[in-house]
């Protein structure tokens, strides 16, 4: 009834996406492919570089995804790698694994002379002096920046939107979410519209988008990446639930672009590592029966379905797994989000306590610089009952013990990735709880790719989460690479023109 309600009004509002020039067919391929054409000299940067501008410039106007660019130094850049290639590559240029290719990322991840605002209206003019350790990371390896994405006030919400910049549409459908809070890489990436797409992930903030509008998306296991100069983030803060992940129509792109920012902790990973599907213990759930979130869909449990049944037949037949911690995912996301050295009542009120009251009243009559959910959040913050630390603490402890025991260096589990497809835009503040099949990865704080499997009746991309115990982020990887040869890879939102 609910989706049916909001369809009265958003489905007149869809958009069609463009489809994809054949001239610019090239943004088509894999990172990896660009960057091994471009030392080939089968392919200029400049060119490339150039081609992705013309793409955003042509669906940015319907989706709303960049906030900030650098198009001009880019092209200098990339020509820069052009003569590079032409003079003949050093031993250590020909090394980078990205080399002339650029790539976006969202506006928290702090470019220099970029806006970093945040989604708040009280920084709308603040610019990052620096680049974040990430972005130093993808720059040594040869991408070229080239813009930054929008975002939801602080990275904390379902949708992409808020009031300095407005909102990101999902482009399968512009009526709905594409999730947050990388919700525009994840546009960017369904549109041909980027190479690489550098996101970061605390609540689902990677996968989340990359299931809404079909790609792939993987999240590191915690502590891996350098999350200095995201965020806030100084990157002394230690144990965190938040880190860096990319967003990619292309799961070979995956595994060296992890490689790039975990930096001198790569080699953790083992990301080099062959790996025999054959070997791999498979674990699924079709639902967590957490109370407070919305029941999975059959659609959504047909998919998983659908892989098992093939895994049964291919590979080995996945066990079925349960946990008394699964029935409390949100509530345990919230603990440790607690735990986390964000003060977000202060961020919210640029350095002063907001009153939730003052601004919800602000808000009905059009004065409030903040969004809704931003609204509801100050009141959670504020008036909710805390959850029990002793008690959370000791599930998840169970938790990680009894999954991870199971799993070991061998075992993944397959999780729903939501309850439903991607929603219509303001209807998750009806159903603030269900981004938690997500969530709960961050609370494990392990590696988890989403992973596309086709889309729903009503053409909305559908898919699952591949889970592994931490530091086993290739078997994460490789399941998703045998999934997309078997179920045929990202849903792109648009096709190229023939």
């Amino acid at each position: 009834m609910l989706d049916f309600l909001f369809s009265l009004y958003w489905d007149d509002k869809k958009q069609i996406i463009p489809d994809l020039d054949k001239r610019h067919a090239i943004l088509t391929e894999s990172a990896v492919t660009l960057a091994r054409k471009i030392k080939a000299k089968e392919l200029k940067s400049e060119d490339l570089v150039r081609a992705v501008i013309e793409r955003i410039k042509e669906v940015n106007p319907i989706i709303n995804a960049i906030v900030s660019d650098r198009y001009e130094a880019a092209l200098e850049d990339a020509r820069q790698v052009d003569k590079l290639v032409a003079a003949g590559l050093s031993d250590q240029d020909a090394d980078k694994p990205f080399l002339g290719v650029p790539f976006t990322t969202k506006e928290s991840q702090e470019i220099k002379g970029f806006c970093n605002t945040m989604g708040l209206w009280s920084r709308r003019n603040v610019v990052s002096k620096e680049d974040s350790d990430a972005v130093m990371l993808l720059k040594s390896a040869g991408a070229i920046p080239l813009a930054a994405t929008n975002l939801p006030e602080l990275l904390i919400w379902q949708e992409t939107r808020n009031p300095v910049y407005g909102m990101t549409l999902n482009p399968h459908h512009t009526g709905r979410s594409p999730g947050g809070s990388s919700g525009a890489e994840a546009a960017l990436c369904a549109t041909f519209a980027t190479p690489i797409s550098l996101c970061s992930d605390i609540g689902g903030s990677t996968r989340m988008p990359a299931f809404y509008c079909g790609m792939f998306g993987h999240h590191p296991t915690a502590g891996i990446t350098s999350i200095k100069g995201v965020f806030f983030r100084k990157g002394d803060e230690g144990d965190t639930m938040f880190c860096l992940g990319f967003i990619s129509r292309c799961v070979e792109d995956l595994a060296p672009l992890t490689k790039v920012i975990a930096g001198n902790k790569a080699h953790l990973l083992n990301l080099d590592k062959n790996v025999n599907i054959k070997d791999i213990k498979f674990y699924y759930m079709e639902s967590a029966d957490d109370r407070l979130v919305s029941p999975v869909r059959q659609e959504m449990k047909n998919a998983m379905q659908r892989v098992v049944s093939k895994l049964s037949e291919e590979v080995s037949a996945p066990e079925r797994y349960s946990h008394a911690g699964f029935r409390h995912m949100y509530r345990l996301w919230s603990y440790w989000m607690s735990r986390e050295p964000d003060d977000y009542m202060a961020l919210y009120g640029d350095g002063q306590t907001p009153n939730a009251f003052l601004e919800l009243a602000k808000k009905c009559v059009g004065m409030s610089h903040h969004c809704l959910f931003t609204i509801l959040r100050l009141f959670e913050l504020k008036y909710l009952p805390n959850v029990d630390a002793a008690w959370a603490e000791s599930i998840t402890k169970e938790m990680k013990e009894d999954l991870f025991g199971k799993l070991g260096d061998n075992g993944v589990l397959l999780l729903p990735s939501s309850p439903h497809a991607a929603p219509f835009h303001y209807s998750a503040v009806l159903r603030p709880f269900n981004f938690s099949y997500f969530g709960i990865v961050n609370v494990l704080k392990c590696p988890a790719t989403q992973v596309p499997l086709g889309t729903n009746s009503v053409g909305l991309p559908i898919g699952i989460q591949v889970l592994a115990a931490p530091h086993n982020d290739r078997l994460c990887l490789a399941v998703a690479k045998y999934l997309e040869k078997e179920f045929g890879g990202a849903i792109m939102a648009c096709k190229v023109k023939t």
